[in-house]
């Protein structure tokens, strides 16, 4: 982690190459400031009921949706990512934080239990909040993991306060949505200090240092992912990093149908790669198909086509060129790529010529052999590049599948229910992968109940937790028990009466209230 000699994060258009303005990086007082009145909040925010949590995170929700159209044209100046993308996740932002809020009003997440153990002793157990949060947002999901987003709004149900760093990829619009989101907190009674945000690089290590933050949430590179994780671990608190790799997907020999074509697979697997100009932490970049059936020719095709696109920043601009130079180099081949802006080559070029370009799909060749332990091949390569893999050999691509890196999510491609082969795939990659989909694309992650969006390292820095769904309340909760406990002292949760009409567990027997 390099620091900037700036004092600002300038805001760029990712179209132009244009600066739009920028933001003064806090100060070390300011940002103590904050984490103090963070500190202060804590134990209020960790007494409140969830019916509190819900409403004020419902009024989060209803700013995000009260201001949509500013909010997207601001992301738009800043990340290129397009309006209807964008008012699409503001949407999913908003809906998130209700999710949570609910999953909070639920409370199977507290795990709540009391019992009596013997004639003089009595033992109560529940998950309490573990304090303040910092989180560090995504550069390609400015809404979905913003300084609003999945780890703010579950931080938030979870009953802890959050201090979020400002993403330099859209810096002005980091202070707009915290701005936002601090009057919808105040305004629907929250307690002062519970939100709020802070901008520079030296903050954000001020935030991870201090002894008042008692875990970190992080989306990104696994290289800003792992710099956190070893910085925390100094003071052992526990850094929650999202970071991707390359996500599978295997095609299997009975697949290809009539009812199931190549040319639809092939067009699913572009569409998916190339979403967002690939920069989707779901993205498939490694595709497994029989040999036979047409596919890297049928995909190659449909790539042709795609329009280039903007990157989010110069840096994943220059980042994206160099390691399809590296791609290029570790296969012995070239790109097929969108004809107008492909480098034939695969040679980046300089950072500075690459600020206002645009950048080209591009796809390559493999073979089984090629995927070593060891290979480029088998590292992320951020932007809109796939890799295709015709197989002969049905048990040695299987094998394969071994050799990857671990890896958020898998897709496979199945002739129906009784496909063995399907079925032998599935269990190999659930050994790797957070989240497998069947006949079905990754690219998509829905907040539900069931959800996983975690995986082993290095896809993320903790394999027991999830970024997304009702699950991610349980990283910023631990468990505590009381034993002899007066009715005064337990939570509304274990409380004689339950005021908070709690899920819970009574001597050894789950009570459920039915309303």
């Amino acid at each position: 982690m390099i620091a900037s000699a700036s004092t600002t994060d300038v805001s760029h258009n990712p179209r132009t190459a244009e600066s739009v303005g920028g933001v003064q990086h806090t100060t070390p007082t300011a940002v103590e400031a904050i984490l103090q009145a963070a500190q202060f909040a804590a134990a209020e925010l960790a007494a409140s009921s969830p019916f509190d949590r819900q409403r004020w995170l419902n009024a989060v929700a209803a700013t995000l949706l009260c201001h949509s159209d500013e909010l997207a044209l601001l992301a738009d100046e800043e990340t290129a990512l397009g309006l209807p993308r964008l008012r699409g996740e503001i949407a999913g932002a908003a809906k998130s934080a209700q999710f949570y809020a609910s999953v909070a009003v639920d409370g199977h997440y507290l795990n709540a239990s009391t019992e009596i153990v013997n004639d003089t002793t009595t033992l109560a157990r529940w998950n309490v909040p573990i304090g303040p949060i910092a989180i560090f947002g995504a550069s390609n999901f400015p809404f979905g993991f913003g300084v609003c987003g999945h780890d703010v709004a579950s931080a938030l149900a979870a009953g802890c306060p959050v201090v979020v760093k400002a993403h330099p990829a859209h810096p002005r619009l980091s202070v707009r949505m915290a701005q936002l989101t601090r009057d919808a907190l105040d305004s629907a009674g929250a307690p002062a200090g519970v939100y709020d945000l802070v901008v520079g690089f030296e903050a954000g290590l001020q935030l991870v240092d201090s002894p008042v933050i008692m875990a970190v949430a992080f989306t990104g590179s696994q290289g800003g992912g792992m710099a956190l994780r070893d910085r925390a671990a100094a003071r052992g608190v526990p850094v929650f990093a999202e970071m991707g790799t390359v996500n599978p997907v295997f095609v299997t020999a009975t697949a290809i149908t009539a009812f199931n074509p190549t040319e639809t697979i092939a067009a699913g697997f572009v569409e998916s790669f190339t979403m967002g100009a690939g920069q989707f932490c779901t993205k498939p970049g490694l595709i497994f198909a029989p040999a036979g059936s047409g596919m890297f020719a049928a995909i190659t095709d449909i790539v042709a086509q795609v329009a280039p696109a903007p990157l989010l920043t110069a840096g994943i601009a220059a980042s994206f060129d160099a390691g399809v130079a590296e791609l290029a180099h570790a296969t012995g081949s070239l790109a097929h790529a969108t004809g107008s802006l492909a480098h034939a080559t695969g040679s980046p070029a300089p950072a500075e010529a690459r600020r206002d370009s645009l950048s080209a799909a591009r796809v390559f060749a493999v073979t089984l052999d090629d995927l070593q332990p060891g290979s480029r091949l088998l590292e992320e390569c951020f932007g809109p590049v796939a890799l295709v893999c015709e197989y002969t050999d049905s048990a040695a691509a299987v094998n394969a599948l071994g050799r990857l890196q671990n890896s958020l999510a898998a897709s496979v491609f199945t002739g129906g229910p009784c496909d063995v082969e399907a079925n032998e795939v599935v269990s190999q990659l659930l050994t790797k992968v957070g989240r497998v989909a069947v006949n079905a694309w990754p690219t998509g992650v829905a907040n539900t109940w069931s959800q996983q969006h975690g995986g082993p390292w290095p896809a993320t820095s903790r394999p027991d937790a999830t970024s997304v769904g009702a699950g991610a309340l349980s990283r910023f909760v631990r468990p505590v028990a009381i034993q002899n406990a007066a009715p005064a002292m337990l939570p509304g949760a274990l409380a004689p009466e339950n005021p908070w009409s709690m899920p819970r567990r009574v001597n050894g027997i789950l009570t459920v209230p039915t309303s």
